[in-house]
């Protein structure tokens, strides 16, 4: 009787496939990679140090108090020293008020603005050739209450009871350069504004018989 032997089995790991483990290729190190991100961290590190530096830096500026309008000259009593940060824009320093007292509004400017250079101009349009003054005394109801020096102004002619005109715009636009105390009241005033040389007769001949108003253009600068 013939018996069959059966091969040996290896049992020390399996010869197939599945013992065969894939090569592990070696990491590869970039040394450039590491360096560059070393003077990231660094650079990052160093512009933070230098923003904190500069904040504690304080440089003399010049602040608007009072409301400048366009081709106004600028006066000492609109003006204050404050210290700020120094943050590289070009603000006026207060060692230069004199010379910003010489010039003149190139924009209508609000009170709290710091002043820049390019807020000025030396000379104005609005008080240049072809423009004049015109003082106007107004009684109460002829002018809005709060009235400012930057506003704008319809010059309007308000014929008397007896007239037999009708009313009509003089200046549509007339800048105001200065309010006396009263007219911040709103009880009427004196104000003066600048208008064209042409209408400037015609606004001072009805304005002799009160029979000038004005009205504010609020959403004119």
């Amino acid at each position: 009787m013939r018996t069959s032997e059966k091969p040996a089995v290896d049992t020390a790991g399996l010869s197939g496939p599945a013992s065969r483990k894939l090569p592990v290729p070696p990491r590869e190190r970039k040394p450039a990679l590491a360096a560059l991100a070393v003077l990231l961290i660094l650079g990052g590190a160093l512009a933070t140090t230098l923003l904190v530096l500069r904040s504690g830096d304080r440089i003399s500026a010049i602040r608007i108090t009072q409301q400048v309008g366009a081709g106004q000259q600028f006066t000492a009593e609109a003006l204050e020293e404050v210290q700020i940060a120094d943050t590289g824009i070009d603000f006026v320093s207060w060692s230069q008020r004199q010379r910003v007292l010489d010039t003149f509004a190139a924009v209508t400017i609000l009170p709290g603005t710091l002043l820049t250079s390019d807020m000025g101009v030396t000379a104005s349009k609005e008080l240049g050739p072809g423009k004049a003054k015109v003082g106007l005394a107004l009684k109460p109801g002829q002018m809005p209450a709060g009235l400012k020096p930057g506003d704008r102004v319809q010059v309007v002619h308000v014929p008397g009871r007896g007239g037999q005109e009708e009313g009509r715009v003089l200046a549509q636009s007339a800048l105001v350069f200065s309010v006396g105390d009263k007219g911040r009241s709103g009880g009427g005033g004196q104000i003066t504004v600048i208008v064209e040389t042409q209408v400037s007769p015609v606004i001072l001949q009805y304005a002799s018989g009160g029979e000038v108003a004005v009205a504010e253009l609020p959403g004119a600068r």
